[in-house]
Protein backbone atom coordinates (compact mmCIF):
# COMPACT_ATOMS: atom_id res chain seq x y z
CA UNK A 1 0.00 0.00 0.00
CA UNK A 2 1.58 3.43 -1.15
CA UNK A 3 1.62 5.95 2.17
CA UNK A 4 -1.57 7.88 1.00
CA UNK A 5 -3.70 4.39 1.49
CA UNK A 6 -3.92 3.86 -1.91
CA UNK A 7 -3.07 0.52 -4.09
CA UNK A 8 -2.97 0.27 -7.58
CA UNK A 9 -5.60 -1.73 -9.39
CA UNK A 10 -5.03 -1.50 -12.61
CA UNK A 11 -3.80 0.82 -15.35
CA UNK A 12 -5.60 2.21 -18.73
CA UNK A 13 -3.87 3.44 -21.43
CA UNK A 14 -5.57 5.98 -23.67
CA UNK A 15 -4.88 6.15 -26.96
CA UNK A 16 -5.81 9.41 -28.82
CA UNK A 17 -6.62 9.99 -32.69
CA UNK A 18 -8.41 11.77 -35.18
CA UNK A 19 -9.81 11.30 -38.99
CA UNK A 20 -6.26 11.38 -40.41
CA UNK A 21 -4.66 8.96 -37.75
CA UNK A 22 -7.82 6.85 -36.85
CA UNK A 23 -6.52 3.73 -39.56
CA UNK A 24 -2.96 4.29 -37.64
CA UNK A 25 -4.63 3.96 -33.95
CA UNK A 26 -6.90 1.16 -35.10
CA UNK A 27 -4.00 -1.04 -36.60
CA UNK A 28 -1.83 -0.29 -33.28
CA UNK A 29 -4.82 -1.33 -31.12
CA UNK A 30 -5.24 -5.22 -33.04
CA UNK A 31 -1.41 -5.17 -32.37
CA UNK A 32 -1.80 -4.87 -28.79
CA UNK A 33 -4.49 -7.13 -28.22
CA UNK A 34 -2.50 -9.71 -30.06
CA UNK A 35 0.50 -9.09 -28.46
CA UNK A 36 -0.91 -8.67 -24.65
CA UNK A 37 -3.29 -10.07 -22.57
CA UNK A 38 -5.40 -6.90 -22.20
CA UNK A 39 -8.95 -5.77 -22.41
CA UNK A 40 -9.76 -3.52 -25.75
CA UNK A 41 -12.32 -0.89 -25.09
CA UNK A 42 -14.74 0.43 -27.62
CA UNK A 43 -13.20 3.07 -30.00
CA UNK A 44 -15.02 6.34 -29.73
CA UNK A 45 -15.02 8.84 -32.45
CA UNK A 46 -15.42 11.50 -30.38
CA UNK A 47 -14.29 13.31 -27.10
CA UNK A 48 -15.69 11.25 -23.94
CA UNK A 49 -15.26 11.70 -20.03
CA UNK A 50 -12.70 13.62 -19.60
CA UNK A 51 -11.20 12.91 -23.21
CA UNK A 52 -10.51 15.43 -25.27
CA UNK A 53 -10.35 13.81 -28.79
CA UNK A 54 -11.52 10.35 -29.97
CA UNK A 55 -9.48 7.46 -28.12
CA UNK A 56 -9.59 3.94 -27.37
CA UNK A 57 -8.58 2.62 -23.93
CA UNK A 58 -6.39 -0.14 -23.43
CA UNK A 59 -6.78 -1.95 -19.49
CA UNK A 60 -3.93 -3.73 -18.05
CA UNK A 61 -2.94 -5.34 -15.00
CA UNK A 62 -0.06 -4.24 -12.91
CA UNK A 63 2.12 -6.79 -13.32
CA UNK A 64 2.11 -6.10 -17.37
CA UNK A 65 3.25 -2.56 -16.63
CA UNK A 66 6.83 -2.94 -17.19
CA UNK A 67 5.83 -5.14 -20.78
CA UNK A 68 3.31 -2.52 -21.96
CA UNK A 69 4.33 1.07 -21.15
CA UNK A 70 7.74 0.39 -23.10
CA UNK A 71 6.61 -1.29 -25.74
CA UNK A 72 4.26 1.46 -26.23
CA UNK A 73 7.06 3.77 -26.48
CA UNK A 74 8.42 2.63 -28.76
CA UNK A 75 5.37 1.57 -30.82
CA UNK A 76 2.54 3.74 -30.50
CA UNK A 77 3.80 5.67 -34.62
CA UNK A 78 3.16 9.07 -32.63
CA UNK A 79 0.16 8.51 -31.45
CA UNK A 80 -0.48 10.52 -28.31
CA UNK A 81 -1.37 7.99 -25.06
CA UNK A 82 -1.97 8.84 -21.65
CA UNK A 83 -0.90 5.89 -19.21
CA UNK A 84 -2.45 6.03 -15.51
CA UNK A 85 -3.39 3.98 -11.83
CA UNK A 86 -6.59 3.01 -11.38
CA UNK A 87 -6.52 3.46 -7.43
CA UNK A 88 -9.94 4.75 -7.11
CA UNK A 89 -9.22 8.57 -7.09
CA UNK A 90 -10.02 9.58 -10.69
CA UNK A 91 -9.33 12.61 -10.91
CA UNK A 92 -5.27 11.75 -9.36
CA UNK A 93 -5.13 9.25 -11.37
CA UNK A 94 -5.94 10.86 -14.16
CA UNK A 95 -3.37 14.00 -13.41
CA UNK A 96 -1.09 14.02 -10.58
CA UNK A 97 0.16 9.87 -11.62
CA UNK A 98 -0.48 10.44 -15.08
CA UNK A 99 1.88 9.40 -17.38
CA UNK A 100 2.16 11.25 -21.14
CA UNK A 101 3.45 9.40 -24.11
CA UNK A 102 3.92 12.31 -26.86
CA UNK A 103 1.78 15.09 -26.35
CA UNK A 104 -0.01 16.01 -22.63
CA UNK A 105 -3.84 16.57 -23.83
CA UNK A 106 -6.10 19.16 -21.94
CA UNK A 107 -8.61 16.76 -19.81
CA UNK A 108 -11.90 17.54 -18.63
CA UNK A 109 -11.18 16.73 -14.95
CA UNK A 110 -14.83 18.08 -13.56
CA UNK A 111 -15.99 15.22 -14.84
CA UNK A 112 -13.79 12.91 -12.39
CA UNK A 113 -14.35 11.75 -8.90
CA UNK A 114 -12.39 11.08 -5.70
CA UNK A 115 -13.82 9.23 -3.10
CA UNK A 116 -14.58 11.47 0.03
CA UNK A 117 -11.59 11.54 2.60
CA UNK A 118 -11.91 8.80 5.16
Amino acid sequence: MDPAGRDIHGYHAHVYFDSSTRELALRLRERIGAEFDVQLGRVHDRPVGPHPRAMYQVAFEPAQFARIVPWLMLHREGLDVLVHPETGHERADHTRHALWLGDKQPLDVSVLRDPPPR
